[in-house]
C-alpha cells in the first residue's frame, strides 16, 4: 500500500505533461503567426506586381499580363 501511495504522489507532482502541453501550444501559436506573416507578405507582393503591371499597360511602353506574369 505504501508503494501505491508513493507512486500516486509522484504522479501528482509530475509536471512534465503540463509543460509539454504548454510548449505545444506555444509552438502552435508561433507557427500560426509565421504562416499568417508569409501569407500577408505574399498578398502584398502580389498586389505590388499587379499594380506595376497595370501601370506598365497604361504607359504605352510595354504590356503585361498579371495573370500569367508575362510581359513584353
Amino acid at each position: 500500500m505504501k508503494k501505491l501511495m508513493t507512486i500516486a504522489r509522484q504522479f501528482r507532482d509530475d509536471e512534465d505533461g503540463a509543460a509539454m502541453v504548454e510548449y505545444s501550444i506555444l509552438v502552435g501559436v508561433i507557427a500560426t503567426a509565421a504562416i499568417l506573416a508569409l501569407v500577408a507578405i505574399g498578398l502584398w507582393a502580389s498586389g505590388r506586381f499587379t499594380g506595376l503591371c497595370t501601370a506598365l499597360n497604361g504607359s504605352g511602353v510595354g504590356t503585361c499580363d498579371a495573370a500569367t506574369g508575362t510581359g513584353s
